[in-house]
């Protein structure tokens, strides 16, 4: 048998190493693996005392934690979109958003653009992502647009369009998309809509007339005029500027743009053989539209070559931009519409199903103008055209499959991640309610009972606790009064499934039985308080308690400290939110130790306590345990079993007592019972029960009587019995 000494050693030893592999992984897991000067501003972006957090999975993103609090997240773009720039490479960012959805911080990790790699300075690329500080996450912004209605706009990268527009699609994509995950903005109705669908079979043959009148294709018509206006705000607002009335009014470009999936568009433009070839060429979800133009300005440029985008022309739809690639472009040689009119330039562009293009929704078509102010210097405007497909050449989706469609409440895709958790905590859940209900059973098998609570205060710490974060705090509470008394909506608290069933157990249990069943089976913190003790116990460490008059008026401190939290919680959930730090829950369950070392060294000393007596912190400054002990008085059900002879005489249940919630006269305290059934335990059992004890030995007719009539010699009996129990 090893000494007392080793195996405290031991103890100490694997508690030191399961803390070392905790500091460990922290350390690796809560770093993003930007270089160290990018991380080190992205903490300094959000203010002083912030640290990373461990990576989420569902979000793909680091959470910045200040004081234990989340206060924003980072993430790399290209865990989130693939968007190919102008190298035919996604550009990779850094981008870093609050918990109000505003950029916080915006950096260019890693890209393969040749414009950047030589010519034009890298941080001018960077100074581009910045730009986006400030701006809400839900905000249309588009780079250099000359009219974005309610959007904002900013300035482009002279020389680099292409790429910069590029990148603001990636920004915005990757934004969202982690912001959705976090569950900071919800996703935009029409993204979920079923797709319109073209109708194959709705065909006559057209002029050019009744094409354009009809609205199956649109123009989009400027004058110089026009375009000197957009640049009069800009740096090349002098630059080949019209002079005269007559330049001013020349055409600049008289553009003509349709949809060409639609018979009526595709082969009145194209024929019926070149519409059924280009039909063909689409992959399922691809789209085709056509461009035409004429006039000064060539949408589609002397500038692109082969392997690079479009830079001149694209689309947006759903606030998302739609550029080209050499791919996607077609040359359009010749069309057949009765009347139309000539054209410099003509071209396909394919709509690939990466976009998820909807053809019943409005798009635009934007048209990017450059000039140039410099050797390598240029700005540019854009200007847009509206598209909508006649309704008559689509079919609608209807209203069951809109409603079929409908995306779900981000809890409820929550909820079906963590179905296995659930599930495993659900039937733990089940598993405690037999056990409180086959307890007049139970008690008479003290062994098998004690060992069942032991392996399940055992779950209640790594499941419950460590893993599954389900550790119930007093602000819990003053976030449900506090929502009660605003917009209250079950989906704020469905956002966290593990403590919303912990949450609901506890609330149901309290009505019915008190506290006692969550802070005796349920509560981590409490749960490694009592094994430590029961440790303790083991090793024969000595134990202290309080005197039951000092006792009993210590209980008052947590109803003061809960109410004192109360108040300030009315006044500002943010004060009582970082008071509630009296809670070590935080400390030893939710981060595992790892913060600063005064919330440690508090939640460390309040265990070192527990060994020398239980529950110290439970007992008497917990005011998540005076918060759940109020409604206790409503509770229905009193299990718990007394005699008449409890207290008076008999005294042992209330010396045994490890919390001290048996009043000297033999009473439970159900507000600070913990219902781990020791007294239980002691009360069917023969050979321990003074009472019972006393009865045996005068036979069955006296145990039927006692209780009624005890004598004096009786009563001190029961007195000597409990002291040898002692």
């Amino acid at each position: 048998m090893p000494s007392k000494k080793a195996v405290i050693h031991n103890l100490f030893s694997i508690l030191v190493l399961v803390l070392s592999i905790g500091w460990a992984t922290e350390i690796c897991a809560a770093k993003p693996p930007f270089d160290k000067p990018v991380q080190q501003e992205i903490l300094t972006a959000f203010g002083v005392g912030t640290t990373y957090g461990e990576f989420e999975k569902n979000s793909k993103s680091w959470p910045i934690l200040q004081g234990g609090e989340v206060v924003g997240h980072t993430f790399e773009t290209d865990s989130q979109v693939s968007i190919p720039a102008y190298s035919g490479k996604p550009v990779n960012l850094a981008i870093a958003i609050n918990q109000q959805g505003q950029f916080v911080y915006g950096w260019v990790l890693e890209h393969h653009e040749p414009i950047l790699l030589v010519g034009i300075p890298e941080q001018k690329l960077n100074d581009f992502a910045m730009q986006y500080v400030g701006h809400k996450v839900t905000e249309k912004i588009r780079v250099g647009d000359s009219d974005v209605g309610d959007g904002v706009t900013i300035d482009a990268v002279t020389g680099a369009t292409v790429t910069v527009i590029v990148v603001n699609e990636t920004i915005l994509k990757a934004t969202n998309k982690v912001a959705i995950a976090l569950g900071l903005i919800q996703p935009a109705a029409e993204d979920h809509l079923p797709i319109s669908k073209v109708k194959e079979d709705l065909y006559k043959p057209i002029a050019w007339s009744e094409l354009t009148g009809d609205g199956t294709i649109r123009r989009l018509l400027l004058d110089r005029n026009q375009v000197d206006e957009a640049f009069s705000q800009t740096s090349a607002n002098m630059v080949n500027k019209a002079k005269t009335q007559a330049e001013r009014e020349e055409v600049f470009i008289d553009l003509y743009y349709t949809y060409l999936n639609a018979p009526m568009a595709g082969k009145n433009l194209l024929g019926e053989s070149e519409y059924q070839w280009l039909m063909s060429e689409l992959k399922p979800g691809e789209h085709a539209v056509a461009v035409m133009a004429s006039g000064q300005y060539s949408f589609r440029g002397n500038g692109f070559v082969r392997g690079g985008i479009f830079d001149r022309v694209n689309l947006t739809q759903r606030s998302s931009d739609i550029t080209f690639r050499d791919l996607d472009y077609y040359r359009l040689n010749d069309i057949y519409p009765v009347g139309y009119p000539d054209f410099d330039e003509m071209a396909i562009y394919i709509i690939r199903d990466q976009y998820n293009f909807d053809p019943g929704l409005l798009w635009q078509l934007n048209l990017l103008v450059r000039r140039q102010v410099g050797p390598i210097e240029s700005t540019f405007v854009s200007f847009s055209g509206s598209y909508e497909t006649p309704d008559q050449y689509l079919i609608r989706p209807t209203q069951e499959e809109i409603e079929a469609a409908k995306p779900k409440p981000l809890w409820v895709n929550i909820w079906q991640e963590k179905s296995f958790q659930l599930t495993v905590l659900i039937s733990s859940l089940v598993l405690l309610l037999i056990v409180i209900f086959l307890q007049d059973w139970l008690i008479y098998y003290p062994k098998f009972f004690h060992n069942l609570r032991r392996v399940y205060l055992v779950y209640t710490i790594i499941f419950v606790g460590w893993y599954g974060l389900g550790q119930l705090s007093v602000v819990n509470v003053f976030t449900f009064v506090q929502a009660l008394f605003n917009d209250f909506s079950w989906d704020l608290f469905y956002m966290d499934p593990f403590l919303f069933i912990i949450w609901t157990f506890t609330a149901a249990t309290i009505l019915l039985w008190g506290r006692g069943i969550f802070c005796g089976w349920l509560c981590p913190f409490g749960a490694l308080q009592e094994l430590i003790n029961e440790a303790a116990r083991k090793l024969k460490i000595k134990q202290y308690e309080l005197p039951f008059r000092i006792h009993e008026k210590l209980w008052a401190v947590k109803y003061l400290i809960f109410l004192a939290l109360f108040g300030v919680s009315l006044e500002s959930m943010s004060t009582s939110e970082k008071l509630a730090e009296v809670e070590p829950f935080k400390t030893s369950i939710i981060f595992f130790f790892q913060r600063e070392w005064w919330f440690v060294t508090y939640a460390v000393a309040l265990l070192v306590v527990s060994i020398f007596t239980r529950k110290v912190y439970c007992r008497y400054i917990c005011p998540l345990g005076a918060a759940l002990a109020i409604p206790t008085k409503l509770r229905l059900f009193d299990w718990l079993k007394r005699r008449p002879e409890c207290g008076d005489p008999c005294q042992l249940c209330a010396k045994e007592c490890e919390i001290q919630a048996i009043h000297p006269n033999g009473e439970i305290n159900a507000n600070e019972c913990h219902h781990c059934l020791d007294c239980q335990v002691t009360y069917v059992n023969e050979t321990r029960c003074p009472p019972l004890v006393l009865a045996n030995k005068k036979g069955k007719k006296t145990k039927r009587k006692l209780g009624a009539r005890m004598s004096q010699e009786d009563r001190i009996e029961i007195t000597e019995l409990v002291d040898a129990k002692q």
